[in-house]
C-alpha cells in the first residue's frame, strides 16, 4: 500500500485480542502505529499486523482542525480531513480475503483499501477517561467533519 499518511494524533486506544478498547491510551511515538510524520502506510503494516484502531487527535479542544492527510503519489490525489471530533479510526482492510470484488471485477485482498473515520473513541461510554459520546435528548451535540479532496 503506497498511500502516504500523516495523522495529527499522538496516542491511540489500546484494544484486547478481539479489538475491544481496554480504556488505556498509549503513545504512538516509536511504534509501527506512528504517523505523526508522513509515511507510506505499507512501510510498517506487517509489523503493525494491519491497522484497525482509533487514534486520539493531538489537539484536545473541540476546535475544527486538520487531523489527517492521505496522499497517493502515483495519481497525485490528496485527501485532507478536518474534524471537531476527538478521534480518527484508521482501517486497512485487514479482513478482506479476495471473496469480494471491486472496480473492474478485481478481487479485494487483505489491505486492498484504507478508511479514515472521524468520531469519538470506540466504547467511550464505558471508559471515564475518554471524552463522553453519549448525551440526553435535552443535550445538543455537534461534531463537524470536513473532508477535502484534491490533487497535489
Amino acid at each position: 500500500m503506497g498511500h502516504v499518511l500523516q495523522l495529527d494524533a499522538d496516542c491511540y486506544s489500546v484494544t484486547d485480542a478481539v479489538l475491544i478498547p481496554t480504556g488505556e491510551l498509549a503513545p504512538v511515538r516509536g511504534t509501527p502505529l506512528d504517523f505523526t510524520q508522513p509515511l507510506s502506510i505499507g512501510a510498517r503494516i506487517a509489523a503493525a499486523g494491519g491497522y484497525d484502531l482509533a487514534y486520539l487527535r493531538s489537539v484536545r479542544a473541540p476546535a475544527l482542525v486538520r487531523v489527517a492527510t492521505l496522499f497517493e503519489p502515483v495519481s497525485g490525489r490528496r485527501l485532507e480531513v478536518a474534524t471537531t471530533s476527538p478521534a480518527i479510526v484508521l482501517y486497512t482492510g485487514n479482513y478482506l480475503d479476495g471473496s469480494l470484488t471491486g472496480k473492474g471485477g478485481r478481487a479485494l485482498r487483505q489491505h486492498a483499501g484504507v478508511c479514515l473515520e472521524t468520531g469519538h473513541l470506540p466504547d467511550s461510554i464505558r471508559h471515564t477517561n475518554f471524552r463522553p459520546s453519549c448525551c440526553s435528548p435535552a443535550d445538543l451535540s455537534r461534531d463537524l467533519h470536513l473532508p477535502v479532496r484534491g490533487k497535489a
